[in-house]
């Protein structure tokens, strides 16, 4: 039977990452994965992490299983922080298997509910969600999102095309820090979105995975706050893999708002359905990490301060990047870059000057030109920043 087996695409991120570990150059640079890195090159461990998974050590008195739904703490408290203030007659909730756990969860969810949709995904995306949606065999429509010549949103083009959604069809939207592009919709914009999906009768799908990681743990909560509060039924795929910076535990959690408690209560069971078929109980470590200090205002307080340490020294990086390019060219065309926000920014390389990145000066990213800008530090600014214009970007 096994023998039967097709050989299947590899991921290309992760294909980029054993390229990088073989390249014995001296001085490479990783850009492409997405972690953050310190200026010494490492992911650290938060230290509201470290002082949670003691109290957890020290206190937790049994390893037994969870309910099927994770623990009540844990999706409380992520339902305070990701939208303010809970709608508890609308919210229904499950904790998952990491963001990626969760986007394919609320998928499941949403085919259940109408199996003849059809899902809108930006273009360009994660491409771990077209990968999902050919996986489950989904239909699936790419919207119009990024103007490679301004390296911005493509708002007109996206409104046009969002707006062919019908019914109980999916729109999958990226709530802050869009990956891959880093261009991200304005209050504005959001708005005129609401307004299409109201309109249309389309769900929207939110995929939250950077909160905390653009223009502060509130502010980047906006958005998805606005389409909470404005539609009738509304899913959202949250992660806490890098703003609490436990990648390897695999933390997530699937909300979904529906129209009164009835509806609540048939969606919530729903999700505990497909949880008990996917792999019935989710992980527990991570989720009580969370719960541990987002309930203790001391262990809260410093694992925010964190990240705002995080989240600025992303920021200093842009800057200091597109101030470097600005030197180097004698143009602002790269002055995009610290207009963008979150982990990543697509550079609109060629697959060719890519490549010639990769082999002339052992810069890794994604062929589609999505670099990593949490994976740079003051030394390696201006390394990349003459290897672009080297380049010919």
């Amino acid at each position: 039977m096994l023998s039967n087996l097709k050989p299947q695409a590899p991921d290309k991120i992760l294909m980029l990452v054993e390229e990088f570990k073989a390249d014995t150059r001296q001085g490479k640079i990783d850009l492409g994965v997405g972690v953050y890195k310190d200026p010494q090159g490492v992911t650290p461990v938060m230290r509201a992490v470290k002082q949670a998974e003691q109290r957890i050590w020290e206190n937790q008195t049994t390893k037994a299983y969870t309910g099927l739904a994770g623990t009540p703490e844990y999706r409380e408290a992520m339902a305070g922080m990701v939208l303010g203030e809970v709608p508890a007659e609308r919210l229904a909730s499950v904790a998952t298997v990491g963001g990626t756990g969760a986007i394919r969860q609320g998928l499941e969810l949403a085919r259940l509910a109408n199996p003849d949709l059809t899902v809108y995904v930006s273009d360009p995306t994660w491409p771990n969600h077209l990968s999902i949606l050919k996986f489950m065999g989904l239909p699936f429509v790419e919207y119009r999102y990024f103007d490679n010549d301004s390296r911005g949103v493509d708002f007109e083009a996206m409104k046009a095309d969002i707006a062919r959604a019908g019914r109980g069809d999916i729109v999958l939207l990226h709530g802050c820090c869009h990956n891959p592009t880093g261009a991200n919709l304005t209050p504005e914009q959001w708005q005129e979105v609401v307004s299409i999906l109201e309109q249309s009768g389309a769900v929207p799908l939110i995929d939250l995975a950077y909160q905390g990681f653009g223009d502060g743990l509130e502010a980047d909560a906006e958005a998805t706050r606005l389409v909470a509060r404005s539609l009738p039924e509304v899913l959202i795929a949250a992660s806490c893999s890098k703003n609490f910076g436990i990648y390897r535990e695999r933390t997530g959690i699937l909300m979904a708002l529906a129209e009164g408690r009835e509806a609540r209560d048939l969606t919530q069971g729903s999700m505990a359905y497909l949880n008990r078929q996917n792999y019935s109980f989710p992980p527990d470590h991570g989720a009580r990490i969370v719960s541990t200090i987002l309930a203790d205002a001391a262990l809260r307080a410093d694992w925010q301060a964190e990240l705002e340490e995080v989240r600025n020294t992303m920021l200093g990086l842009r800057s200091q990047l597109a101030s470097e390019l600005r030197e180097l060219s004698g143009s602002d065309r790269f002055d995009f870059i610290a207009d963008h926000r979150g982990m990543f920014s697509r550079l609109g390389a060629t697959p060719d000057q890519v490549q010639s990145l990769k082999s002339e000066s052992a810069i890794y990213m994604v062929g589609d030109s999505r670099l990593n800008i949490a994976g740079l530090n003051g030394h390696t600014v201006p390394i990349l920043a003459r290897a672009i214009i080297e380049a010919g970007i």
